[in-house]
């Protein structure tokens, strides 16, 4: 069977062009450079803040062997396209998925290696020295959260820095802050 376009294939056996699965959406580079930054090991623990379509989920699981990912979103669509992206990670466990927001959230791991967020605006936003708190308690010493934000629009970018980077730092993180031209990335990276 070849493949023609999304979509569509043609069968071996009769060469006809007909509708098919639908391929998966190609991971966004911005979102590989985040979790290639996070350098995810096999055993880590991870919680992904706002897993929506699922594609830092995928990479995350892809690196974990006994290791697990929570994530949670508080949308049911961002849910449900997570779970459906990485069904085959949740039957092997390394994945759980949830619709749930941060500031209600008990985690089931007693503690994280890492925390993951792209695009999460919580965290620039509005006050959230609570959801800060609850993450610097579940995250080991050596432990970071990662936020990553797109930068398309450069005269936003120092904003979400400063009171993202002001918000991991009142919370007990020393801050250090990543950006990426292509494509317009940045990150803040609170470590515990």
């Amino acid at each position: 069977m070849s493949v023609r376009s999304i979509g569509e294939c043609r069968t071996a056996d009769t060469g006809i062009w007909q509708a098919g699965p639908m391929v998966l959406q190609t991971i966004p580079a911005r979102i590989r450079w985040s979790v290639d930054l996070m350098d995810v090991q096999p055993g880590d623990h991870v919680l992904e803040i706002g897993c929506g379509p699922g594609y830092g989920a995928e990479l995350i699981c892809m690196k974990l062997e006994t290791g697990k990912l929570f994530a949670i979103d508080r949308s049911e669509s961002g849910v449900d396209r997570t779970k459906r992206r990485c069904a085959r990670f949740a039957e092997s466990g390394r994945i759980t998925v949830r619709q749930i927001d941060l500031a209600t959230l008990r985690v089931p791991v007693k503690r994280l290696h890492k925390v993951y967020a792209f695009n999460v605006n919580l965290f620039w936003v509005r006050d959230c020295a609570d959801e800060i708190a609850l993450l610097h308690e579940r995250v080991l010493p050596g432990g970071a959260v990662y936020l990553f934000y797109e930068a398309t629009r450069p005269e936003q970018t120092p904003e979400i820095v400063e009171k993202a980077s002001a918000a991991l730092s009142q919370g007990g993180f020393r801050v250090q802050v990543v950006q990426r031209k292509v494509p317009a990335c940045v990150g803040i990276i609170g470590r515990r």
